[in-house]
């Protein structure tokens, strides 16, 4: 960007996309999801087995979903796949919903499967529910909208269309046998303390250079192959957007402390998670879509949070006052 002081450098997986619909089969599926005390790994056949919460707000007992080597063979499980495959190559399969380069498993890790990253599981039987951020009560299908308008930057797929009816069947299939209404562990992002310490760009810096570069990039720009996002961009054009729940310190703190560096989830310290979550979120990205023309208005209506480094000032540069554009 031009004439825009940048702060230099960037940290872990970012973007968002989650849990939100309705599903509206009923499927007698063979296979029920298990509840195992103790577990440290899925015990199933599946293709890709979910990982049990470990480390970081680890749990006796966590909900195993169903593994996809399990997906029925029939007009539901054509559904439930189509949702998988979207899921993980969201870009591809909507292009004209999605206007950055992440996908909906770059913050949902294991195609949405894994404990405490927000898996699906844990979001499908929390729904329809009161949501602080629209003011009203949202259903599955709605939150999903939410989620390609901020975290993919994009536009919400009308209601009844194919992708979210599939999106829908894939959480379904997948939450099978959980409670409904149900705060199941390993749901969402574990909760992170406040860090001992103010959050600092100059130690965030630091951590993002020992322990993100590597995959992010020293730019934060990610990598690519075959013109795909190996690992996201954490901020720029290709991000998540300003209106997108990993802008806000909490969450993306959470998020980094419980599954970063990428493998190894739970290694860095409150401070460290903190610090890099700031260092992160003090560069541009695409504008709030909410955004009324001018950044303080929309800071005092939107982004009235410590949490929220929109409309800050950081390193002499107003954050959300150019917004990055492809």
């Amino acid at each position: 960007m031009r004439g825009v002081p940048r702060p230099r450098l960037a940290l872990a997986s970012a973007a968002v996309v989650t849990a939100t619909l309705l599903v509206a089969c009923n499927h007698d599926d063979q296979l029920a999801p298990r509840f195992h005390p103790g577990a440290t790994k899925a015990v199933s056949t599946v293709a890709t087995p979910a990982v049990a919460a470990t480390g970081v707000g680890a749990s006796a007992t966590v909900f195993v979903p169903p593994g996809e080597a399990n997906i029925p063979a029939d007009a539901f499980g054509d559904l439930v796949r189509r949702g998988r495959d979207l899921f993980v190559d969201t870009g591809r399969i909507a292009p004209q919903y999605v206007g950055n380069g992440l996908t909906c498993s770059n913050c949902h890790l294991d195609a949405g499967r894994l404990a405490n990253s927000a898996p699906l599981w844990g979001a499908w039987v929390r729904y329809p529910a009161y949501r602080a951020k629209t003011h009203s009560v949202s259903s599955y299908a709605e939150r999903l909208q939410g989620c390609f308008v901020y975290s993919m930057n994009g536009k919400a797929p009308p209601l009844g269309s194919p992708e979210l009816a599939s999106l829908e069947a894939y959480s379904y299939w997948m939450a099978k046998g959980a409670p409904t209404g149900a705060s199941l562990p390993g749901a969402g992002y574990p909760k992170s303390k406040k860090p001992p310490a103010p959050v600092d760009y100059a130690r965030g810096e630091r951590v993002f250079a020992t322990n993100c570069a590597l995959c992010h990039g020293a730019d934060g720009a990610g990598q690519r192959a075959e013109g795909r996002y190996v690992f996201p961009p954490l901020w720029g054009p290709d991000s998540y957007n300003w209106g997108a729940g990993m802008h806000q310190l909490d969450n993306a703190a959470a998020f980094i402390r419980a599954n970063m560096p990428f493998g190894r989830g739970g290694t860095l310290t409150e401070q460290d998670a903190w610090d890099v979550a700031a260092f992160v979120n003090a560069h541009e990205r695409p504008q709030d879509p909410r955004f009324t023309g001018d950044v303080a208005t929309t800071r005092k209506r939107f982004h009235d949070d410590p949490n929220s480094q929109y409309g800050t000032v950081v390193n002499g540069h107003l954050l959300g006052s150019t917004g990055a554009r492809r």
